[in-house]
């Protein structure tokens, strides 16, 4: 993790290999030089929490305007994937952290060493990959925001919270295994079919476990479809879809008397 750089936008990266290539004696170019305070990536002075180890809910996102152009960096043309919607690749993951927090990725967003961020050569800003470390089984998923790493032997940067979620960060790299869940193509037609189907809430809580037995027990219970729903932390138990609206309407009514008064239409746009 200590040799490598981010890339701050595509334009910029551009600018100074434009700048080098115009010079008599071209050095070899420094995407980003001086830009950093710290000379070496550095370990922060905490592990992350819990929470923030907690996977993102993958969410309809348009894509980046700069970061999904193809770029050129050290002689090498990358062109971004912004349509795919399957995506596998094994490799040598590594990670990065102080050196780098606080600076803008590719996406043009701030870089959170502490968020469940990647960076990736191709894949689409944003989009949604599991990361599997294939020497312990542990798996994380990650929102690609930025651009990197420019090694031949790394396929992935993780941040510091994804690195510590699949137990690398003391070795520094690690195989890993990516998969594509969600890219921007995908995620777009997610939510347009979520728009026309209807979701009845029982209820929210920030334990995921209690909310598992909870939607087991409806399901049995009531005979209709439950499933969980993750934003931000917090956990939506939640019926549904049904088939059309009366479909909907018989199930709230059957939740309101069988204890659960408080169910109520999670998009109401979409019920009524």
């Amino acid at each position: 993790m200590f040799e490598h750089f981010r890339v701050f936008t595509i334009l910029t990266v551009a600018a100074l290999l434009n700048l080098a290539g115009c010079s008599s004696n071209p050095a070899p170019p420094e995407p980003n030089a001086g830009r950093y305070q710290q000379q070496q990536d550095s370990i922060p002075d905490r592990l992350p929490t819990l929470l923030e180890m907690t996977d993102p809910a993958p969410k309809a996102e348009p894509l980046s305007r700069g970061g999904n152009r193809p770029y050129q960096i050290f002689g090498q043309h990358y062109s971004p994937l912004a349509n795919i919607t399957v995506f596998q690749e094994s490799g040598i993951a590594s990670w990065y952290g102080n050196k780098f927090h606080g600076h803008l990725t590719s996406n043009g967003e701030t870089y959170n060493m502490f968020a469940m961020t990647a960076a990736h050569k191709t894949l689409p800003l944003p989009s949604y990959v599991k990361v599997t470390n294939l020497d312990n089984g542990q798996s994380a998923i990650v929102r690609v925001n930025d651009r990197g790493p420019f090694h031949r032997d790394r396929i992935i940067d993780l941040s510091y919270s994804a690195a510590s979620k699949i137990g690398m960060l003391q070795q520094g790299t690690a195989r890993v295994q990516l998969e594509l869940i969600k890219s921007p193509a995908m995620l777009a037609q997610d939510l347009a079919n979520t728009k026309q189907q209807c979701y009845i809430q029982i209820f929210a809580s920030t334990d995921n476990d209690k909310l598992s037995q909870l939607s087991a027990e409806v399901a049995q219970k009531l005979a209709v479809p439950t499933q969980i729903q993750a934003a931000n932390g917090i956990f939506r138990l939640l019926v549904g879809p049904s088939k059309d609206k009366r479909q909907a309407h018989n199930w709230l009514a059957k939740l309101k008397a069988n204890q659960y008064p408080g169910a109520y239409f999670f998009d109401s746009s979409s019920c009524t």
